[in-house]
């Protein structure tokens, strides 16, 4: 509670033998002299006493740190608050492990469909005895070359579509989550649709461009997996991925796109395993990439 005091110049000429009324905005009027009936007074002085609320700022906690603060706290009033908190964290965990199995599956799936169209489409067209040498080996160029060039197209859109134009569904991934999706999940079956395309077509058809197709549409996909395990699992711990935290460089690719969402470059870095990369053309971006580097290395200690 703060207490201002002001001094202000009134006249009342009416006014006698009686203290001054108080004032209607919350405020008390102190009159330096009692006025005596007869006397004419044409300036007094007056003293202003104005109570002001004030709310003490509060300091800001995270969820975890909220949780340990109740728990340890004897007061009775917030045992409902433990339970709550720890139902909250148990329904993290399951879902954490909900995402692990789905991650586990579908790689093993896209994988085990992935060799088995390979092994159908070449098998297929090597029945009479060609081998498509040409064929096979723009397919396997195309795989990695679509696979790196996904990086740069990811960086590109997410500067200059996901931060601008469709800033409202990329929003909800700036933001802490409150459920098992968000509508930022919606952009990878976005670039699932294409890769689907290119593998259906490559699969079914024979010829170089095909067999290009094919192989753009591998590269999109390995890429996504490998997006998928470290963007999702490594960084933002939707599930949990063992051994692969302790890789030093995608260590510094998941501190690099930390310091993305801390937004104390201006967004930068965009891409994801290139993060680091980019970090280099910026003022102190190296140094801040280091102690990120550092502050993650000792939460996992």
């Amino acid at each position: 509670m703060a207490i201002a005091v002001s001094a202000s110049s009134l006249r009342h000429p009416f006014c006698q033998g009686f203290l001054l009324p108080p004032n209607p905005n919350n405020s008390i009027t102190i009159p330096s002299i009692f006025l005596r009936k007869g006397f004419a007074l044409r300036k007094k002085q007056s003293f202003r006493i104005c109570l002001v609320m004030e709310k003490k700022p509060g300091v800001v906690l995270d969820e975890d740190e909220k949780d340990e603060k109740v728990e340890s706290s004897g007061d009775v009033k917030k045992r409902p608050s433990v339970s709550l908190a720890k139902e909250k964290r148990a329904r993290k965990k399951s879902e954490r492990y909900a995402y692990l199995a789905a991650a586990i599956l579908s790689s093993v799936g896209i994988t085990s469909m992935a060799a088995m169209a390979i092994y159908y489409r070449f098998s297929w067209q090597m029945e009479g005895g060609e081998f498509p040498a040409l064929e096979m080996f723009g397919t396997f160029v195309l795989s990695v070359g679509a696979a790196v060039g996904m990086e740069f197209w990811a960086r590109w859109a997410h500067k200059a579509l996901w931060h601008a134009s469709l800033w409202r569904i990329h929003e909800s991934h700036h933001r802490a989550r409150e459920g098992p999706i968000e509508m930022n999940d919606a952009f990878a079956i976005i670039n699932a649709v294409p890769a689907i395309g290119l593998l259906s077509y490559g699969l079914f058809n024979k010829a170089l461009i095909p067999g290009l197709c094919f192989g753009a549409g591998l590269g999109i996909t390995v890429f996504g997996m490998a997006y998928m395990f470290v963007h999702d699992g490594l960084i933002h711990r939707r599930f949990p991925v063992g051994p692969i935290a302790d890789v030093p460089y995608l260590r510094r690719v998941a501190a690099a796109h930390q310091l993305h969402h801390s937004d104390k470059f201006n967004g930068v870095p965009y891409g994801l395993f290139l993060g680091p990369k980019e970090l280099e053309g910026t003022e102190g971006g190296i140094e801040e990439l280091d102690k990120e580097v550092q502050r993650r290395i000792n939460l996992r200690k």
